[in-house]
């Protein structure tokens, strides 16, 4: 679990075939301490596992269902991407509860501050106004949604220490909508009756 505050902007190193897809070495200093293999680190929004690890740099396996429901696989070396390593209990949530499961890929259409992004229809029903979302890995919160494309505000620091300063037009990004909107979406489609409200009408509850 993640909380859509960058904590470093690494840069991917170089990239070589693996199993079933690419395994991504990232330069990065922050994200590698306390990490060991086996841990989560998010990557513009996606969580990956490490598979190695060294002082300065550490390297996940993108397999081809991530690489095509991301925006990683059109990454190259030298380019910059979001990293945040998972919340600790106690740890403060500065952002909101992200799971680092990408939903989408969308487009921009106009470059931040007040950036507007391009998206399937299907998730906007998940955006709301005053909402949060996740922008390659970054928690916002949403200005203003339409039929296809929804705006939010980005503060200038945002902007100097996460991947959006250099976002240009027609650049894709990794979205994932809130979790309780989809938690939500869900109950209502089953429209049957809570079965603990069931068990505790036969005394079993």
């Amino acid at each position: 679990m993640f909380t859509g505050i960058v904590e470093e902007m690494g840069t991917l190193a170089s990239t070589e075939p693996a199993r079933d897809g690419v395994r991504l070495v990232f330069s990065a200093r922050t994200v590698t301490e306390g990490s060991r293999v086996g841990d989560s680190i998010a990557v513009n929004g996606c969580c990956l596992t490490v598979v190695d690890i060294g002082p300065d740099w550490w390297a996940a396996d993108a397999v081809a269902e991530t690489l095509r429901r991301t925006n990683l696989g059109a990454l190259g070396p030298g380019d910059a991407v979001n990293l945040e390593r998972p919340v600790s209990v106690g740890d403060r949530l500065g952002g909101h509860l992200v799971q680092g499961h990408v939903d989408a890929v969308g487009t921009i259409v106009h470059p931040g501050p007040d950036l507007d992004i391009r998206l399937d229809e299907g998730l906007t029903p998940y955006l709301v106004e005053k909402g949060s979302v996740t922008v390659d890995g970054i928690s916002l919160t949403v200005v203003s949604v339409t039929g296809d494309s929804f705006r939010v505000a980005v503060i200038p620091h945002t902007l100097q220490v996460t991947t959006l300063g250099r976002k240009a037009v027609g650049d894709p990004v990794n979205l994932e909508v809130d979790v309780i909107a989809k938690y939500a979406e869900r109950l209502l489609q089953a429209g049957v009756e809570s079965p603990y409200r069931a068990l505790a009408g036969t005394g079993e509850a």
